[in-house]
């Protein structure tokens, strides 16, 4: 399990697996985001898919996952997700990648567009959001902290366990189940408190220049259809695909489906 220490003495924990050859000159790798509560076995469908012809970064963010084992702070500021994954992209010496990310993590994906775009050659924005929250949802956000650093994380993982992988989707629910209960509290309740206070991505999508993959699951609740299909009309170069029988997220419920949509996307930045 490496773990590297970056420049901003942040401990992460990844995996990089090199593709086929890791001495070839290959394609750009692909570097995925998880989203909250989660770590990067979120992403293992994709990793058992693409590791073989792709060279492939995940990684658990700060405050989850391995990641928490380490000297690390706490995330007090949402950007500072991004400048941990450009720092990790340091480390690892990827000067370009193809960057996806599902729910909070399609949002730290749009900011570090907004930060480092020369160093993104596509977006992958799975089950997420653009805008910023209403003040209702912060408020909602800073009391889940609240609780989940009071009660910790089992109340709050049966309570949206259905919402994130649908119930007729029960290996991946089981998945879900094992990575919300695994996640420590005091991670998750700062990245929601930080993640209130982010900014607005709705400006940045005009501008984003790469090849772009949008995806949803249809009966996703958190994120619903509408907002895929907005982000993909604000998109210069996008493609939206829905993913029928899957909520929040399709990468684990419908693996199959997602990753020939991952697929395609791959061949057009090729």
């Amino acid at each position: 399990m490496p773990t590297a220490q970056l420049s901003n003495g942040v401990h992460l924990s990844y995996d990089d697996h090199p593709g086929p050859d890791e001495n070839q000159d290959q394609d750009v790798p692909l570097v995925l985001v998880h989203g909250h509560p989660f770590d990067r076995s979120l992403w293992d469908p994709q990793v058992a898919a693409f590791a073989g012809t792709h060279r492939v970064i995940t990684f658990d963010l700060r405050g989850y996952g391995e990641s928490t084992a380490r000297s690390a702070p706490q995330v007090t500021d949402f950007g500072d997700f991004a400048r941990d994954l450009e720092a990790l992209l340091d480390h690892l010496g990827v000067a370009r990648c193809a960057l996806g990310g599902v729910s909070m993590g399609g949002q730290i994906v749009m900011d570090a567009y907004a930060r480092f775009p020369d160093r993104i050659a596509g977006l992958l924005l799975a089950d997420t959001a653009p805008a910023v929250d209403t003040d209702a949802v912060k408020a909602f956000r800073r009391e889940t902290a609240e609780r989940l650093l009071a009660e910790g994380m089992k109340g709050y993982a049966e309570e949206v366990l259905h919402k994130m992988a649908a119930p007729y989707n029960p290996e991946a629910a089981a998945h879900v189940l094992r990575m919300m209960l695994a996640a420590q509290p005091q991670g998750a309740a700062a990245a929601l408190r930080a993640r209130a206070e982010r900014p607005d991505y709705r400006p940045v999508l005009p501008r984003v220049t790469v090849p772009s993959l949008v995806v949803v699951g249809r009966d996703d609740t958190y994120t619903p259809v509408a907002e895929a299909e907005a982000m993909h009309a604000a998109l210069p170069d996008s493609q939206l695909r829905i993913i029928e029988r899957a909520a929040h997220l399709p990468n684990l419920e419908r693996p199959e489906e997602f990753n020939e949509a991952v697929g395609d996307w791959l061949t057009r930045l090729a």
